[in-house]
């Protein structure tokens, strides 16, 4: 038996590959599936079942072009969703061989109502590991608050409600010895507080894990758990909607993603489809140059997340501007969260529209030295309200990059106006969008809040450090 976890930093998310004497399952997959077919190939077994632990809202799963590719069966939770594809409603408590090991479905409401963990069981019947999709997290649970945003019947106190239950009936029972292999680690807005660890022993967090504390009563749980939930990124629900309902293959994505257009082309596409110009590069590099009107969302930071907050419509048309050799990268990644319309991209890159004569611009951008000359400087904070609340520097106006659509028109346009967030790349991407709107005053604080806090030249400000006097 070999068990095999995917991890994929960038949205913080793990899939899984299980194999056993000629079968193979893969669990949560990307939209990209040609990873587990190539390792199925090399391992030399069939792909005989996908399990998918919900309908996951971060990201759009890989189900159905991987059935489509292998025919393999699609196994999902008890739900009565009218789905768009061929799949197969597993009952609670059933099981499924995979070669010589067993994989059982525990149906585990909470997170949403079709919530199911998967009980992998060795070839001698011993349990073994638990997938827990974001039923059960290192450190955490699934928000209970997602499922409402698709059925307005449910509340994320009922929601909550089921997790509980589920928690005490289904999974802590089991042995302290299973392995949890969790859909999600830090840095996905699935919980609130992950750990950084993507595996532990149940035991562990039966010891750990403030959800399965025995003292916990549940309205004690409910209270925990809904606290303090954020309002999730506006594509979210998109995404599970194509989760039930099916999605074009992604080949067929990144064939139209895969057009290559000369500065004159791209230019005209620009002009004429209404289509994003979406600038990929590093935030430093977007500063130095960049095609008027285009936005920044760096392909290095959490790249999904902002496109997914900022744009709202999936179907919205892109053109991409990266780094060269990246162009498939970031049409892969837009895919994963269900942007299929990039319609091509800057052949040769920002030099190869330099080289061609075509108008740039820029957005000038300070040391924390140069603002601390600047008499009076009209500084926003683009980071988080719970961020600046926390510190920040005295005087600053907080306008999260998540809200700027709300805090826009109170900005004047012709004042001089200074941008940080904490380190540089969600600032740059808030003052590309003001670019973008006409406003020409704009200047980043190179190293954002940290560079800031470090010179000792500002008084900071909050709840956890208290004003000084630099």
């Amino acid at each position: 038996m070999k068990v095999e976890q995917i991890y994929t930093g960038c949205l913080a998310q793990g899939a899984y590959y299980i194999s056993s004497e000629g079968d193979a399952a893969i669990i949560d997959p990307l939209r990209e599936v040609q990873p587990y077919i190539d390792r199925a190939k090399k391992d030399g077994v069939t792909i005989k079942y996908i399990f998918e632990t919900h309908f996951h809202a971060d990201f759009v799963s890989g189900h159905i072009d991987l059935a489509a590719k292998t025919g393999a069966k699609i196994v999902l939770g008890p739900t009565d969703a009218q789905l768009g594809y061929d799949a197969y409603r597993a009952k609670d408590g059933e099981t499924f061989k995979i070669g010589a090991v067993t994989i059982k479905a525990l149906h585990t409401p909470g997170h949403t109502l079709e919530s199911t963990v998967y009980l992998l069981s060795d070839e001698t019947g011993t349990p073994k590991a638990i997938f827990t999709g974001d039923t059960l997290f290192i450190g955490d649970v699934g928000r209970p608050d997602l499922a409402q945003k698709i059925s307005g019947e449910l509340t994320k106190e009922k929601l909550a409600g089921y997790l509980f239950d589920s928690l005490r009936n289904k999974i802590m029972p089991l042995p302290d010895e299973l392995i949890v292999y969790p859909a999600h680690g830090a840095g996905s807005a699935c919980g609130k507080n992950m750990s950084r660890e993507t595996t532990d022993t149940l035991g562990h967090q039966k010891k750990v894990n403030y959800a399965l504390n025995p003292a916990l009563t549940k309205e004690q749980f409910i209270k925990e758990v809904t606290d303090g939930l954020t309002e999730p990124p506006q594509y979210f629900p998109k995404n599970v909607q194509m989760n039930i309902e099916g999605y074009e293959s992604i080949n067929e994505v990144l064939k139209r993603a895969n057009h290559a257009l000369s500065p004159d082309a791209f230019e005209e596409a620009a002009n004429h489809t209404g289509a994003i110009m979406l600038d990929t590069r590093a935030p430093e590099d977007f500063a130095k140059a960049f095609i008027p009107n285009s936005i920044n969302i760096g392909i290095d930071g959490s790249f999904a997340v902002w496109v997914g907050t900022l744009i709202p419509d999936l179907k919205q048309e892109l053109l991409i501007i990266a780094d060269p050799g990246r162009e498939e990268e970031v049409a892969t990644r837009l895919a994963r969260v269900g942007y299929d319309f990039a319609i091509g991209y800057l052949d040769g890159g920002i030099d190869a529209w330099i080289s061609a004569g075509k108008e740039t611009d820029h957005i000038e951008s300070i040391s924390v030295a140069e603002l601390a000359a600047v008499k009076n400087p009209y500084i926003i904070d683009v980071r988080k309200e719970s961020e600046y609340e926390a510190e920040h520097v005295e005087g600053a106006v907080n306008s999260p990059l998540e809200q700027i659509n709300h805090h826009i028109a109170t900005i004047n346009k012709n004042n001089p106006v200074y941008l940080h967030c904490a380190g540089g790349y969600r600032s740059m991407i808030f003052a590309s969008i003001l670019k973008s709107r006409g406003f020409d005053h704009i200047t980043d604080v190179q190293g954002g809040f940290r560079a800031i806090k470090n010179s000792g030249k500002f008084s900071i400000t909050g709840f956890v450090c208290p004003s000084t006097k630099a």
